[in-house]
């Protein structure tokens, strides 16, 4: 079964996205792109130019250290009028870590485990709505 929504893997790890887009594609979404934090964050991807491009209804975003400042960071453009309608994933390398500098959150800790990529990908289907409403995704 293909989903047909576009899912933006946003993370600083080259290998991480690579292993998620290809997760991602194996389960059924067709329009996965990527694109790196730092890049975003730097502004040498144009984010408005990325979302007007791919129009991705679901991102899986990575917060990594330093943990405040991006969490504070997805939180500002989860905020953005660009950004209205569409659906969050956050994940994480360490939740303790975060949680512990910004309070609990619903991000999902990826550690390299099979189970993992199952919570992942269960989790991004239903913020693309092709499976029940659960906790781990977060509209803005």
């Amino acid at each position: 079964m293909t989903t047909g929504v576009p899912v933006a893997v946003i993370n600083s790890n080259e290998d991480t996205v690579e292993m998620l887009r290809a997760c991602l594609q194996q389960n059924g979404f067709t329009a996965v792109v990527t694109g790196h934090v730092a890049d975003i964050k730097r502004g040498t991807t144009d984010l408005l130019q990325f979302l007007e491009m791919h129009d991705p209804q679901v991102f899986l975003w990575d917060i990594s250290l330093p943990y405040e400042e991006n969490w504070r960071f997805v939180h500002m453009l989860m905020g953005h009028e660009q950004m209205q309608g569409r659906r969050f994933v956050l994940t994480t390398t360490n939740k303790r870590a975060l949680d512990a500098l910004v309070g609990p959150t619903d991000t999902i800790e990826i550690v390299g485990k099979p189970y993992d990529l199952e919570v992942i990908v269960r989790s991004v289907k239903r913020a693309a709505g092709v499976e029940p409403e659960g906790e781990q995704a977060t509209e803005r």
